[in-house]
């Protein structure tokens, strides 16, 4: 079981995304995602969120809101636990070079037509529609989404 948080960061009409280009060995290579990471040692998901945004992009989150739980079923691997988070409450300098890939801020008209995951589509617009607190299950077979779950009940 692998637990991680992913947490999107907004101002104005944008949003911070991350374009992971950096690293050779990503399930995420080319994709463009949000800021987070894996659980250290006691951390709670607020937490564990902070701190990777503070990482990977030299700013510190002041408030987090839960927005979410989703569930990544990957092939076989075990599965993953991302708790999805917005914050509009941050402050510092956005740093020049992150590990992860390369940091930009989106208009929130323009995310669509960034290179996606198929799941991230679902919950990027739930988050838009601001949809309270949400538990999404997304089921993917290499790249290719194959089943998703809101609150329990399958989607399209």
């Amino acid at each position: 079981m692998k637990l991680t948080t992913l947490c999107y960061l907004l101002r104005d009409d944008e949003m911070l995304m991350l374009h992971r280009v950096k690293k050779k060995e990503d399930v995420n290579k080319g994709k463009w995602i949000g800021v987070g990471g894996k659980f250290e040692s006691n951390e709670s998901p607020d937490e564990c969120a902070r701190r990777e945004i503070f990482e990977e992009t030299g700013l510190t989150v002041h408030e987090c809101t839960p927005r979410g739980i989703v569930t990544f079923c990957y092939n076989n691997d075990d599965p993953e636990y991302m708790h999805l988070f917005t914050s509009k409450c941050f402050s510092g300098e956005l740093v020049k070079e992150c590990d992860e890939g390369d940091l930009k801020w989106i208009k929130c008209s323009e995310i669509e037509q960034l290179n996606l995951w198929a799941g991230d589509r679902i919950f990027l617009k739930l988050l838009k529609e601001k949809e309270p607190f949400f538990l999404l299950k997304l089921v993917y077979h290499n790249d290719e989404l194959m089943k998703a779950y809101l609150n329990g009940k399958r989607i399209q």
